[in-house]
């Protein structure tokens, strides 16, 4: 099998069929796989993929959930039933283009130092103003305080060798974020632009509520920097009531001021929240650890091994 198309869907009943129609006219003459998942639909996508599948049972695989479970738990098992060389993660709504999959296809064939393929949006412009302002501040942000790097509009939108996702499925954390877990994974990648497209059918249900929340999902994943941001507002909350406590002296020695009750709870206030501040920051350090260990990831993954039988990922 040379590629596993992993298809996530919600409410796509208007969208599954053209798109099985580019996709079977893109990998004409190739050896591949559609998986369909279904993550929950309300409307008639189930019923449209069973008569794709009654069709096409040669190319054609259908999961579907009980209910929505969410596009990362769609793509997961996509990933888990994938058993392509290649396999590539494209969305049902047709606003990602199946002609890219050849693109995608041929620069792995060329390239075997490189694993991935990740597609990069050229335009956001059909986002609107402010969801294309918070969709760029999000990475920058994510970038900032992940130890990993995020490319700036990078999508799921990607084409990846069976070692990558063999790394994706042996992550054990129920809490995913698949953007950050390619790029945690580590291995070569190819970013390409892409152009997305209008959607000709349906509404998107990936709306800017939603957007915020996978944002925030995608923080609390992949970086533990906000916990240190206590520890830095105690030291400079200590800072400001030394300095404070300076400029009294001063006054009180050089120009006879009355010290008052007023600056001493000031000053008592300052060191409290300093402290409080300081020893919140190293307890949310602490918990950040046994965060990180619950997650279960490997220690590290392995590409390649010489002289073993061994699967390469462990």
């Amino acid at each position: 099998m040379k590629l596993s198309v992993i298809i996530p869907c919600m409410n796509e009943e208007g969208n599954v069929q053209g798109l099985y129609n580019k996709i079977s006219e893109t990998l004409k003459g190739k050896k591949y796989e559609m998986i369909y998942i279904d993550d929950g639909s309300k409307d008639n996508t189930l019923e449209k993929l069973r008569e794709i599948y009654k069709n096409d049972t040669l190319h054609v695989k259908v999961l579907s959930f009980s209910r929505n479970f969410k596009k990362e738990a769609a793509m997961l098992a996509g990933l888990q039933h994938a058993t392509g060389e290649y396999t590539c993660i494209i969305d049902g709504d047709l606003q990602q283009n199946p002609g890219y999959l050849l693109d995608m296809i041929n620069f792995l064939d060329e390239n075997d130092d490189y694993d991935e393929v990740a597609m990069v949006m050229e335009d956001r412009s059909s986002y609107g103003g402010i969801m294309a302002f918070c969709k760029k501040a999000f990475y920058k942000l994510i970038d900032s305080l992940s130890e990993v790097h995020f490319e700036n509009g990078a999508s799921d939108f990607r084409m990846f060798r069976s070692n990558v996702r063999k790394a994706m499925v042996s992550l054990g954390e129920k809490n995913r974020f698949t953007k950050g877990i390619f790029s945690w994974v580590g291995f070569k990648v190819k970013y390409m632009p892409y152009k997305v497209e209008p959607r000709t059918s349906g509404k998107s249900s990936f709306g800017f509520k939603s957007s915020i929340n996978y944002a925030f999902e995608g923080i609390l994943a992949f970086s533990t920097k906000p916990l240190t941001y206590a520890i830095k507002c105690g030291v400079l909350s200590l800072f400001a009531a030394f300095v404070y406590l300076i400029v009294l002296l001063i006054q009180v020695l050089a120009f006879d001021l009355t010290f008052k009750a007023t600056y001493a709870i000031i000053l008592l206030l300052l060191a409290l929240f300093g402290v409080q501040f300081i020893i919140l920051g190293i307890v949310g350090m602490y918990f950040s650890k046994a965060y990180v260990e619950i997650k279960n990831r490997p220690v590290y993954v392995i590409k390649e091994k010489l002289g073993f039988n061994e699967e390469t990922i462990l």
